[in-house]
């Protein structure tokens, strides 16, 4: 991997034209609309990878999510979203230095039970200490539960505060949100 510099910042210390870098980096990466990732996800933390010229090349974020396992109250998860690379740096080990980042202050940060993330690739996840959920997944939504697709994963990552009771197998909820529910 090409030495990189991590720095973990949340969205408000983000001036306009990193939010544009970021955007356009996970725009690169997938092929998708992502101009309204600072809407849709307005309190979020982001990890930046920057080479050695201080170009973005690799970023994820994480943003407050409830997650509810059967027979658990609701836990205060980290949610990472936007884990992304531009093109021509991929499979590098830049991504994973980024997750390993995210690990890393999520463990060291005791407000949260554990972190969650819904897969591209669960295998890359994996690598970095990342377990599917194995049981059913649902969304609160008013006064209901409604379930998840069936194609729908979420992968967790069990943090020092995580139970030892929590059993991948159970229900797990999720309050409704705007745009992506998991």
């Amino acid at each position: 991997m090409a030495p990189v510099r991590l720095e973990v910042v949340t969205a408000d210390a983000l001036d306009d034209a990193v939010r544009a870098e970021i955007i356009n980096l996970c725009e690169s990466a997938y092929g998708e609309d992502f101009t309204r990732l600072f809407e849709q996800l307005p309190h979020s933390v982001h990890v930046l990878a920057r080479d050695r010229r201080g170009v973005l090349v690799s970023h994820a974020e994480w943003v407050t999510r409830w997650l509810q396992p059967a027979e658990h109250p609701v836990f205060r998860t980290a949610y990472v979203e936007a884990v992304a690379t531009a093109p021509k740096q991929q499979r590098q080990g830049l991504a994973t230095a980024v997750l390993r980042r995210i690990n890393d202050v999520l463990a060291a940060d005791s407000t949260w039970e554990f972190g969650a993330l819904s897969p591209s690739d669960p295998a890359f996840y994996a690598r970095v200490g990342w377990e599917l959920w194995r049981g059913p997944l649902a969304i609160r939504h008013n006064d209901s539960i409604e379930p998840t697709a069936p194609d729908e994963r979420v992968m967790i990552l069990r943090l020092p505060r995580t139970p030892a009771t929590l059993v991948t197998t159970s229900l797990l909820t999720a309050e409704w949100r705007t745009g992506e529910l998991w």
